[in-house]
């Protein structure tokens, strides 16, 4: 094909273009991100869990499995971590991370690490901040494709309000393929 010129393919007769992209629709109401050819891993079997602390109501597990539950809650304010030890080392190549605050505006910052020495050392895979505003950005959706061998550690630290610190961290899901 020559620079600049497009396939015959892409438009029909009228002019009207045609797409060769499958795609799906999907709906804006829905609470969970979509899932479409993915084999997420089952972390209930291949991990054990650590947390800082833990709302009664919103334990860990229903972060880790769509669909299960209310997501994470963190049992008192301030800086929080999950870690994941894996009982065998993991190929990772997909990171999603969903959090939601519908009720104070908040800016909240999260660092996501592995480790291939069982936590020994940690590598960064990302630093973000994230502003929630209530009624408007009440949910951050972080989609992460990498490309991670023998992690035998993945560690999530989340520091729920970066000026006041009072605020209490919070994970709707982690899912991991």
């Amino acid at each position: 094909m020559n620079a600049g010129v497009l396939p015959d393919d892409i438009s029909d007769e009228s002019g009207v273009f045609k797409s060769m992209m499958r795609k799906r629709i999907i709906h804006q109401s829905s609470k969970e991100p979509s899932s479409a050819d993915q084999d997420w891993l089952d972390l209930g079997h291949l991990a054990q869990v650590e947390i800082t602390s833990e709302d009664a109501g919103h334990p860990i597990e229903s972060a880790l499995t769509a669909g299960s539950g209310p997501g994470w809650l963190a049992g008192e304010p301030g800086e929080q971590t999950i870690r994941l030890l894996f009982d065998e080392p993991q190929a990772l190549r997909h990171i999603q991370l969903v959090f939601e605050e519908e009720k104070r505006e908040r800016t909240q910052e999260f660092v996501l690490r592995w480790s291939g020495d069982s936590g020994r050392s940690y590598r960064d895979i990302l630093r973000q901040q994230y502003t929630f505003s209530p009624p408007g950005a009440t949910r951050e959706v972080e989609d992460y494709v990498v490309n991670l061998h023998g992690v035998t550690a993945l560690e999530l630290r989340i520091v729920p309000d970066i000026s006041r610190g009072d605020a209490r961290a919070s994970l709707d899901l982690l899912r991991l393929a």
